[in-house]
């Protein structure tokens, strides 16, 4: 299964369910600053539904196998050969082409494997404490069964932890067909890789690069799917029960009157500017209890510190883009931010490194109000909103959260947000945003979306 190299860099095949799959014609992989650094074969929609079929007619995951299978595969994904790539060569592709910095791409190498290693008992802790994990014992009982057999992922190459989850679905019994970004697709075909090499059968996890069009015919001819993007994405597969979009994370951190944000403001930058700012659970709105502009000027200054490098650079902690894109995204903020009071990135964010990339710098803006439509907006760079907040807004302004950091001794506040349907996680006091572990709900567990209970009644 090696990923043989051309002039370019390496070539990555599909990974169907009968092995390797090239095209005559492959794409182009390219780094952010335009330079091609690898090739990859994208598969035509009847490729992909026979390959559905095929995962469709395979028997599940051996549940006596998968520990170890899994336990293999996230050492190989952390320090073997796979795909032809060794892991110094796969994070430093990583960094290039995703803009990701360096340090981030390593820690995340070694963050997804432990993921890997641990996915079925992870998967176990949202199994309901009434039901068996299968058909056992005489009694009348509840079950913990799939609601399908093939699950989908339409993976976004923001930053490679969004391939740490899908796992539980492999570890849960279901055929796994994953769609990779084609800015970064190099995190899932070294995992899909790790896998095979680990024992997985080609029939049950397969890696399908595709056009967009393709990839309606993945994400709909699955019993379940994956879907990340942004609002677009979201509203399109909002009423479709089958497909679990993940779209903005816009976490949150809320600093009540009660404590003193300068014990937290290690926290507070962290939460904004760590995995190089991109990441769903970054924080991009801090609202604040009396008077936010000492907190925005401090987090602002600890930002600006930050340093211009080429991702791929060892101190480099911002992320990079190409150029045009990197003014566009600039363009945007400053039509966003019209009116607010910018502590940082008011004179642009757009640090030309003079190789056809850019750094994205921070931003720190300040808006007048806990309602301001600025607070919905989310980029990828560390951008943050800071807001005024007193107990007349109430949690409204804190709604639609992936993460909620509250900083506050306030239990009846507290008790509030918990019980709010819409925030999605809540970490009490000094804990990072971007805090995550497996076995604890990302955006609820990813059973509650692939399993259901039922009752069984008789023996087998």
């Amino acid at each position: 299964m090696a990923a043989p190299h051309t002039a370019a860099g390496p070539h990555l095949d599909a990974l169907g369910p009968r092995g390797p799959y090239r095209t005559l014609a492959p794409e182009p992989v390219r780094d952010v600053t335009g330079t091609e650094v690898a090739r990859i074969s994208l598969v035509p929609p009847v490729y992909v539904d026979r390959a559905l079929a095929a995962l469709r007619r395979a028997a599940p995951p051996s549940p006596d196998r998968i520990d170890g299978q899994l336990a293999a595969a996230a050492e190989a994904f952390v320090s073997g050969t796979v795909g032809g790539l060794g892991v110094d060569a796969y994070e430093d592709l990583v960094s290039r082409t995703s803009g990701t910095p360096l340090r981030v791409v390593r820690a995340a190498t070694r963050d997804t494997a432990r993921f890997v290693a641990q996915a079925r008992t992870s998967a176990g802790q949202g199994r309901p404490r009434g039901t068996a994990a299968g058909l056992w014992g005489a009694a009348p009982r509840a079950v913990w069964a799939r609601r399908g057999e093939v699950f989908a992922v339409n993976a976004s190459g923001n930053h490679p932890g969004v391939h740490r989850l899908w796992l539980e679905a492999l570890a849960l019994g279901y055929r796994v067909a994953v769609r990779p970004s084609r800015r970064e697709p190099f995190t899932p075909h070294r995992l899909v890789g790790a896998l095979r090499q680990a024992g997985v059968g080609e029939d049950q996890v397969v890696l399908l690069p595709t056009d967009h069009r393709a990839a309606d015919s993945l994400v709909h001819g699955a019993d379940r799917s994956v879907v990340y993007g942004g609002d677009d994405v979201v509203a399109r597969y909002a009423h479709d029960p089958r497909v679990l979009p993940q779209g903005p994370g816009r976490s949150k951190i809320l600093v009540t009157a009660d404590t003193d944000w300068r014990a937290h403001l290690d926290t507070l930058v962290a939460s904004v500017a760590d995995e190089g700012g991109t990441a769903c659970v970054n924080a991009t709105a801090i609202l604040v209890e009396g008077d936010p502009a000492p907190l925005a000027e401090a987090v602002a200054h600890r930002l600006a510190a930050l340093p211009s490098l080429p991702p791929h650079d060892e101190r480099a902690v911002l992320p990079v883009a190409p150029l045009e894109r990197a003014r566009a995204l600039g363009s945007h903020l400053t039509r966003v931010a019209a009116g607010t009071r910018a502590w940082l990135g008011g004179d642009g964010i757009v640090d030309d490194l003079g190789d056809g990339s850019a750094v994205l710098r921070p931003a720190v803006h300040q808006v007048d109000s806990a309602r301001a439509a600025q607070l919905r907006t989310e980029l990828p760079f560390p951008c943050v909103w800071v807001a005024p907040w007193n107990r007349s807004d109430g949690i409204a302004p804190l709604r639609d959260s992936l993460v909620l950091s509250a900083l506050t001794r306030d239990g009846a506040l507290l008790d509030a947000l918990l019980a709010e349907p819409t925030v999605a996680n809540l970490y009490i006091g000094d804990h990072p945003t971007y805090w995550m572990a497996p076995g604890i709900p990302h955006d609820s567990y990813l059973s509650d979306f692939l399993m259901r209970s039922k009752a069984v009644v008789g023996t087998r």
